[in-house]
């Protein structure tokens, strides 16, 4: 046999056990099953109540898209820079690879060769590399013509076009248009897809280009696009070329995500999402859309009035916090914590815990209703009075040896909730607290380091926990947890978590109207009064101002809103010999609380309490609440003082008119309003005390540096 027909069957032989083992490599060399992480992997996003407004989007920025919602000329923009084939190859392109294979084996820089196919192959599944050597390149060929038969066109289309970088921190095409063009990837024109399609090669590269004014290489895999384009579909894109101008790009985007405001509502909705199961790791990787309970509108408005009263009172050491919740379900409408994360990043609505001074009363009131004590009662207005464990407790302004309890309410008197608490019991009261919302063993620290000094608001609360607390007085004795998140979505729409709605019945209805009764007298005619909302809108609240005026506050609600604004100022500590800022761990300055001046609980709190519930309550329906049921037993602690005489000898009085509340039919459907022996003739002032200054918040001192002096 001639020697080249030995040759020829040499090589047939050769090449038939090549395409053997071939056909067996590809026959074992099934479509990956794994994905790769990054692959998959798209940020959250986060939006306010109506579920569209955006807060922010978290980490990874990618958002998968469906391939009908990438418009075909965008489509034909990728197929025209990486494979002009790629409607018709089979997955594979044979002269790239064998350039490829040549460039690899011989040692010459190593070349691409890849179609879409097999680009999405090696970005997307588990197992291929990134590493440029034959052996990842063989088995990449193998995956690629397996998906190329098991696949179609449009889901290879859709794996490449959501999974590669374009530049920008934006991976996949939707996150692209919205990093380079400000809009979703359906409303991308030619010339936009031709620019995405271009800078693919070397997304990082052209960004740094571009970040130096030099448009230059992106122009030029622009116009490569263009030309491309025209020789995919000449019928379509055959004139583009000389049409096309390359398009106008999105101002780059610095804003920082947790700049501002939005930085405390993130870092409380990965808090709550963390403990109801959702890490914040998967938050960043898995795709999810958190619908909160936040109010944008509402969240402005308290940074308006927040600041706004700040700047008023023009010390930069003075802060401000305010939260306010639905107490019908618990949601956090809106909260100001700071005026930016970014420089202050504690959360100051949730986390700041401060003395509640006066404010605490309403739960020391509750207490004392549900035992069966009436409103109409009379206890100590006389003071100070000495309690077990507990230094001294005084009033600001003397009210008689005996006060009536919603008066003392109005007005604050310290000694009157001190000796109710003693009566109840303070178990009792701190039962009431924890049942509305407030820390356990914050409670529980209260007592045991001021005894009944808890009862006139020694123990530490935050403006939400304040806020939820007030809810139980307005929604008729039920409370609801506080929480910020309504829902939680996969990107598939798949809901994966609800709104987590945690509710007990705290106290009565009963207790819940006649203690809303007694605060709506602190802002008729208390130490909050005056207070007022557009349309007469019905309110009720409470004032508190500790110890050298260190904490002030107010805490207020209509039928629908409980609103809290808590304010305190803060010094840096210096180095008692160097003079210098004391820094902690991290290189922050440590802070102490020093005196608020002038500022009471009925000044600047209830001032920004009112302009930011003005705006909340603005186009709401008027709602009334409950009438007073007077609920209750009489359950006097001291003996009611004897009636004052008249003016007139000659004149009947009746029998000892005022004397007892019960006695006057008006007074029993408002016992606040009869003329008692502490009323006097005071006109249209039912507490019979127009010399009580509101300024003074009721102030009470207590010598004891460690406990409040607890005003109105």
């Amino acid at each position: 046999m001639p020697s080249w027909k030995m040759v020829l069957v040499g090589l047939t032989v050769l090449v038939a056990g090549l395409f053997g083992m071939f056909m067996v490599a590809y026959a074992y060399t099934p479509l990956p099953m794994g994905v790769q992480q990054h692959a998959t992997e798209q940020g959250s996003i986060i939006y306010y109540r109506d579920g569209k407004t955006e807060i922010a989007r978290l980490g990874t920025k990618r958002e998968i898209v469906p391939i009908s919602k990438v418009p075909r000329h965008v489509q034909d923009a990728f197929i025209a820079v990486e494979n002009r084939t790629f409607r018709t190859d089979p997955g594979i392109s044979v002269s790239g690879i064998m350039r490829a294979v040549w460039s690899t084996v011989t040692g010459e820089q190593v070349q691409g060769g890849s179609t879409i196919t097999q680009e999405m192959a090696r970005g997307y599944y588990d197992g291929l590399s990134q590493e440029r050597t034959v052996t990842r390149k063989v088995k990449e060929i193998f995956v690629s013509i397996r998906a190329g038969k098991e696949l179609s066109k449009d889901q290879i289309m859709a794996t490449y076009l959501n999974t590669i970088y374009f530049g920008r921190g934006a991976n996949g095409i939707q996150a692209a248009a919205q990093a380079y063009f400000d809009k979703d990837v359906d409303k991308l024109t030619p010339a936009e897809g031709a620019y995405l399609a271009g800078r693919i090669q070397s997304p990082d590269a052209f960004d740094k280009a571009e970040a130096a004014k030099n448009w230059a290489p992106t122009r030029e895999r622009f116009d490569y696009a263009v030309r491309g384009m025209a020789i995919v579909d000449p019928g379509r894109y055959g004139q583009f070329a000389q049409t096309a101008k390359f398009p106008k790009l999105a101002r780059l985007d610095k804003k920082e995500t947790l700049k501002g405001i939005n930085g405390y509502m993130v870092d409380i909705v990965q808090r709550e999402l963390e403990k109801r199961g959702i890490s914040r790791e998967r938050l960043r990787k898995e795709g999810f859309r958190v619908t909160t309970t936040f109010d944008k509108k509402l969240m402005q408005a308290a940074k308006k009035t927040v600041e706004s009263n700040l700047a008023a009172v023009g010390d930069k050491n003075i802060h401000a916090n305010l939260a306010t919740v639905d107490a019908r379900n618990g949601q956090v409408l809106a909260f100001y914590s700071g005026h930016d994360y970014l420089k202050s990043f504690t959360n100051n609505a949730f986390d700041a815990n401060k003395q509640a001074a006066s404010a605490f009363k309403p739960y020391v009131l509750a207490a004392w209703l549900e035992k069966g004590y009436s409103l109409r009662s009379y206890v100590s207005g006389d003071g100070p009075v000495t309690l077990p464990g507990t230094k001294p407790i005084g009033n600001s302004h003397d009210v008689g040896a005996a006060v009536q309890i919603d008066r003392a309410t109005a007005e604050s008197v310290n000694t009157a909730f001190a000796t109710m608490a003693q009566e109840v019991g303070l178990e009792e009261v701190a039962k009431i607290a924890e049942g509305a919302g407030i820390d356990k063993d914050d409670l529980e620290q209260a007592i045991s380091d001021h005894a009944y000094g808890m009862s006139i608001g020694a123990g530490l609360v935050t403006p939400v926990e304040q806020a939820t607390g007030y809810g139980i007085f307005a929604n008729g004795g039920v409370h609801h947890d506080a929480h910020v998140v309504l829902a939680v979505k996969a990107y598939t729409g798949k809901t994966v978590m609800k709104e987590a709605d945690l509710s007990r019945t705290v106290i009565s209805p009963d207790t819940a109207a006649d203690a809303t009764y007694a605060m709506q007298q602190v802002v008729k005619y208390g130490t909050a009064r005056g207070t007022v909302l557009p349309g007469g809108r019905p309110i009720a609240g409470k004032t508190g101002t500790n110890n050298e005026n260190k904490e002030a506050w107010f805490v207020g609600y209509t039928p629908q809103l409980s609103t809290a604004v808590g304010m305190y100022k803060e010094v840096a500590q210096l180095d008692p010999k160097t003079k210098k800022v004391l820094k902690d761990e991290n290189g922050y300055a440590l802070k102490r609380e020093v005196s608020l001046g002038d500022i009471q609980g009925a000044d600047t709190p209830t001032k920004i309490w009112r302009d930011f519930m003005a705006i909340a309550m603005d186009g709401k329906p008027v709602e009334e609440f409950p009438a007073p049921a007077f609920a209750g037993e009489r359950h006097d602690l001291v003996r009611q003082p004897a009636p004052k005489p008249t003016q007139d000898p000659s004149e009947d009085a009746g029998d000892d008119a005022g004397d007892d509340a019960g006695a006057d039919p008006a007074c029993a459907t408002d016992p606040a309003s009869c003329g008692g022996p502490d009323n006097g003739d005071t006109g249209d002032d039912p507490l019979g005390d127009d010399s009580v200054n509101e300024d003074s918040d009721g102030a009470t001192t207590i010598d004891d540096g460690g406990q409040p002096y607890a005003g109105g």
